[in-house]
């Protein structure tokens, strides 16, 4: 221990000091004494007396000067600690202290923060930012720019006036789309006119299937007409290259629509006994390719009479 403690002589040893706070430590334990003694006018002499027989009875000779001076030190509480004023600066310094208890927690506790924000900004909030920002793009360039992209094209090389027509009412439909900000009308509108494109390019024959196991023809009973029969020929798209060509095809069964290679064409039950009877000698359609579709139309042109109903099941 460096330095003087208040109140002792600086020539006062360490053993003198040590057996004063020890004094001041024996008046504590024993607060009965405290409380009666030194309320009274001999308290001093009283608590020396007392605290002279406590010490003897531990072997211990204390002088009455350390005595006095412990006495004189519980007094002064000279020797009590008072803990600082709570002050901002005795917070901060409380806080940093005691970090070991509430540093980990806490950077647990923000480790967990920052892993959620990251997981529902990457997850949820960057995902829809995305497909927000990807729509904008769309309705302010990919579909107005596809829209007269593809009515350049079949007004460039469609040849029937009907197709020239429905691109127009497409770009029309399209554009309102896009200035009205539905972006599923806008969408619809580009993907019929990317079809319409699609369909007018197209160049195949129409053949009748004439394989074994599968129907060259199939007759149909109407449900209001149990007498009555309709005859269709089973025919399929094919390109220069023999590959088949999907091709839009309307049921005139159930006004259905979808993309076949293979479909039913409605002829007359004389045509449909024609061809079942050019298959029934050899089980080979002679005159098989019966339709051509040309680039710049939308329907084949038939080498026979056909009724122009279509069914795409049977």
């Amino acid at each position: 221990m460096s330095g003087a403690v208040p109140g002792i002589a600086e020539d006062q040893s360490l053993d003198d000091v040590m057996l004063a706070m020890d004094v001041v430590d024996t008046l504590r334990h024993n607060e009965r004494m405290v409380a009666s003694d030194l309320s009274a006018d001999d308290r001093e002499t009283a608590l020396i007396e007392r605290l002279r027989k406590i010490y003897a009875s531990q072997g211990i000779d204390v002088p009455d000067e350390i005595l006095r001076d412990g006495v004189k030190a519980l007094e002064e509480q000279r020797f009590v600690y008072e803990p600082p004023a709570r002050t901002f600066s005795t917070r901060l310094a409380t806080i940093y202290v005691t970090r070991d208890r509430w540093l980990k927690p806490l950077m647990i506790g923000l480790a967990v923060l920052i892993a959620a924000w990251a997981a529902f900004y990457f997850l949820v909030q960057a995902p829809k930012q995305a497909a927000i920002e990807q729509r904008r793009i769309e309705m302010t360039q990919t579909i107005p720019d596809g829209l007269q992209k593809f009515h350049g094209q079949l007004s460039r090389f469609a040849e029937d006036p009907d197709i020239k027509a429905r691109a127009d009412a497409l770009l029309s439909g399209g554009q309102r789309a896009v200035a009205d900000g539905d972006y599923d009308a806008a969408t619809r509108s580009l993907d019929q006119m990317v079809q319409l494109e699609t369909d007018m390019r197209q160049s195949y024959t129409v053949r009748i299937v004439s394989r074994p196991g599968e129907y060259s023809g199939v007759f149909r009973v109407p449900e209001d007409n149990p007498r009555g029969r309709n005859y269709y020929l089973i025919v399929e798209a094919v390109d220069a290259s023999g590959a088949l060509v999907p091709v839009q095809i309307a049921s005139e069964e159930d006004q259905t629509s979808k993309r076949t290679s293979t479909w039913g064409i409605r002829v007359s039950e004389r045509v449909f006994n024609a061809v079942a009877d050019d298959k029934s000698d050899d089980q080979i359609i002679q005159n098989a390719v019966i339709g051509e579709k040309r680039r710049g139309v939308l329907e084949p042109e038939y080498r026979i009479p056909v009724l122009g109903g279509r069914i795409v099941e049977w």
